[in-house]
């Protein structure tokens, strides 16, 4: 998979060469090309931004610096060109998903007041947020898209089973995990998990993913198609008043 980015700070993509998206870029699954947008200034003060028409505040990324260094890559290798903007449609697992299985992709990343409206009319194909807040460029929003794609790249993960399993990949929330020691401040891990009956174990996972979901995001339920067992479950939770 091949990802541009079009930034004017290319060196805090430095940060994916850790952690777990170092691991598809070492072994060429992913490759990542940050592009200085600064670089094709419109004059020799690197001015690459200026007022907005019409007056208001803050200052506007111009079009000529960001559309001159679009057209530094390759239109084959340019893929979807996606705008990291506040005003995009909401990032969930489904979105990242499918543009998982995307050989190019080029992110465009703005900063100050945004950048002309004529570059996203002519040049970006979609809009995409990370959620409903601000913040002092696309940079951030852009690595965390690039992160969580890069889990479902073919051998970043060493079981696959971890995405799989992930919050929001079956539409829940991941249930309650434990590890060593067995009691700790007198709270102990739940039996079941410490019985070795793998199906019970798969039963109580399943049982507590759908718990923690009502509880923290019943959000997610809706449109949601439940299982016998889950309208059972929710049924008995509303009894009990605690909806």
């Amino acid at each position: 998979m091949n990802i541009n980015i079009l930034t004017i700070f290319p060196e805090i993509f430095n940060v994916l060469e850790s952690g777990v998206v170092s691991k598809p870029i070492k072994n060429k699954l992913l490759s990542i090309q940050a592009l200085d947008i600064r670089k094709n200034s419109v004059n020799k003060h690197n001015h690459i931004d200026s007022k907005p028409y019409g007056g208001g505040e803050g200052m506007v990324m111009m079009a000529e610096p960001i559309v001159k260094t679009l057209k530094e890559v390759d239109k084959k290798k340019r893929g979807r060109v996606i705008f990291m903007s506040p005003q995009g449609k909401r990032l969930n697992q489904q979105k990242i998903i499918s543009l998982s299985k995307l050989k190019n992709i080029t992110l465009i990343c703005g900063r100050y007041e945004g950048i002309d409206q004529r570059i996203i009319d002519k040049y970006v194909d979609e809009e995409i947020s990370i959620g409903d807040f601000i913040l002092s460029g696309g940079e951030y929003a852009a690595i965390c898209l690039v992160d969580a794609i890069s889990r479902y790249l073919p051998g970043t993960l060493g079981n696959k089973n971890s995405y799989l399993n992930d919050t929001f990949s079956n539409g829940l929330l991941k249930g309650d995990v434990f590890t060593k020691p067995e009691i700790f401040e007198s709270m102990k891990v739940p039996d079941v998990l410490l019985s070795g009956n793998h199906k019970k174990i798969e039963t109580w996972r399943s049982e507590i993913s759908f718990i923690r979901t009502l509880m923290k995001r019943p959000d997610l339920l809706d449109g949601l198609k439940l299982t016998k067992k889950q309208k059972k479950l929710l049924e008995e939770w509303r009894s009990k008043a605690i909806l």
